[in-house]
């Protein structure tokens, strides 16, 4: 199976031409099916028929108790690779031709409102007794708080910006969203501020002559302590952190996105200005957020309607 898993990764990577983190769910999905396979004593990819992907799909749902979106990327993972087998002659038939998604009901997204989103990007703060010579950490945590919050970056793209990309003169961010696809946001003054202390204060800092000699930071703005760029698993550490922080429970890196749309559709922009901030592909991606804020529906039902 591991030539198989090998040999399946590369056509993501080389023929699909889909980024690291594609490529890296794809080999965790297939991983779990494999596994699951193996357990049952399946050894041969190619011998695989459709009741052992149904029974796999059930162990996903019932045992390990996966939510109903991952279990559907699941899915579409199994049938990319059924395919791919087929296609390949490794597998006379393709097991997953008749295997159906399942239908999703659309979970309205977690949103914080104006006052919390304050509370958040002030979290990060000095440590009350810092001692000299202290790298301020905190100063790009706020920073990053900040420009999430802003332009409604991903997790991913905080640590995909490259300092080729910031406009500080313009309040511009060029930011590489999913698909390759790139855009260009707006900084809000705050957010320019924050990003402007960073660069002069801290990123300076992280970057020693020896780390530069290096290239560690591969010419990303935000770094780590060691001076190499920050990825998104460290961006959804300092967001729980500083979230904890500010007494917010349940609040992710997506949270600050799914307010920045949010807070933009109810103060008036239109949907097809938001779609192209956030960098979705599809409108009806979109949308989703016109169904959050319902305040103003009902006060406007309230003020207008005789018998409201």
């Amino acid at each position: 199976m591991g030539d198989v898993l090998r040999a399946f990764l590369a056509y993501l990577r080389v023929e699909c031409g889909l980024r690291p983190a594609s490529v890296e769910a794809y080999q965790r999905d297939t991983r779990d099916l494999f596994s699951d396979l193996s357990g049952s004593g399946i050894t041969d990819p190619a011998s695989v028929q459709p009741q052992d992907l149904i029974r796999h799909i059930q162990h996903l749902s019932r045992e390990r108790e996966h939510a109903p979106a991952t279990v559907a990327r699941h899915i579409a993972t199994i049938k990319v690779l059924s395919r791919w087998m087929y296609a390949t002659g490794r597998a006379e038939t393709d097991p997953a031709t008749h295997l159906d998604q399942p239908a999703r009901w659309k979970r309205l997204p977690d949103v914080l409102s104006r006052a919390q989103m304050r509370a958040l990007v002030e979290a990060p703060a000095p440590p009350p007794k810092a001692k000299p010579g202290t790298v301020p950490l905190w100063v790009r945590d706020r920073s990053i708080l900040e420009l999430m919050y802003a332009s409604g970056l991903r997790a991913s793209e905080v640590g995909a910006i490259a300092m080729g990309g910031v406009n500080l003169d313009a309040r511009e961010l060029r930011v590489e969203g999913k698909g390759g696809r790139v855009r260009v946001v707006p900084l809000g003054v705050p957010a320019a501020d924050a990003l402007d202390t960073y660069l002069r204060e801290c990123r300076p800092v992280l970057i020693t002559a020896e780390r530069a000699l290096e290239r560690r930071d591969k010419g990303r703005v935000f770094l780590t302590r060691t001076g190499r760029p920050i990825d998104r698993v460290r961006v959804w550490q300092l967001v729980k952190k500083h979230a904890k922080t500010a007494g917010l429970i349940n609040v992710h890196p997506h949270t600050l996105r799914h307010s920045f749309a949010t807070h933009l559709l109810a103060g008036g922009a239109d949907l097809r200005v938001v779609q192209d901030l956030l960098g979705h592909a599809d409108l009806s991606t979109t949308q989703i957020y016109t169904h959050v804020d319902r305040t103003d529906l009902r006060n406007t039902v309230k003020r207008c309607h005789p018998r409201g």
